[in-house]
């Protein structure tokens, strides 16, 4: 993995502990268009790192400052997801610029950068997110491309195994226990849950495998 510094203006003092790995793409054309974005002092955004397509990293917010990449988002009854943070950036162009695969390269480095995130601070496995998870109503990154499963099998993440359990007649509060924002739209919620754990559909319903999904989830972060 190729670390390169590119120090960012846009940061400030952590008002948290830092328990939460927040993924992204870009949604950008090219790797410098999110870089020369990320690092404008007049753009009010940032993450600490992005990871090119090739897997070179770049380094752009200290860890322990309060990078600007989540935005007005709640996980688990925190609305400074923030200050709890870390943030990654994955240069892909995004739905509006032709979505595509991840490339290998990327995601080994992801799974280093990663893993060596965790291994740094004290982040269960339930708080390894996307941006989708924190804010499912304006946000879709990284999307139903990312691997989620890959990277759980990696130890970074949940990934619920078969077998599911019975669905059970509410998502809801499987949905709350997981970390969802129980005040926004339900519709928004499943399908940014089922960008994150059933990205064959992501429809917005709670069909039955959606449920049994749900509940597996919230089974392993030792909720319900």
């Amino acid at each position: 993995m190729e670390m390169r510094e590119l120090p960012s203006p846009n940061h400030g003092a952590r008002k948290a502990a830092i328990d939460m790995l927040v993924l992204h793409y870009t949604g950008m054309a090219s790797a410098e268009d999110a870089l020369r974005r990320l690092t404008a002092p007049d753009s009010g955004v940032s993450a600490h790192y992005v990871i090119d397509e090739d897997g070179t990293v770049w380094r752009l917010v200290p860890e322990e400052r309060r990078a600007w990449h989540a935005g007005v988002s709640f996980w688990r009854g925190t609305r400074d997801v923030n200050s709890a943070s870390i943030g990654i950036e994955l240069v892909n162009p995004g739905p509006d610029l032709g979505y595509r695969e991840f490339p290998e390269p990327q995601i080994t480095a992801l799974e280093q950068l990663a893993g060596e995130i965790l291994a740094r601070h004290s982040m269960p496995p339930r708080n390894v997110i996307g941006h989708s998870d924190v804010a499912p109503a304006r946000k879709q990154d990284p999307g139903e491309l990312f691997p989620w499963r890959r990277l759980a099998f990696a130890g970074i993440g949940l990934w619920p195994e078969p077998p599911l359990p019975l669905p059970p007649r509410e998502i809801g509060p499987r949905l709350a226990a997981i970390g969802y924002d129980p005040s926004a739209a339900p519709a928004s919620v499943i399908t940014a849950f089922q960008r994150h754990f059933r990205p064959a559909g992501c429809d917005g319903i709670a069909d039955d495998e959606t449920r049994a999904i749900a509940a597996a989830v919230a089974k392993l972060c030792g909720e319900i």
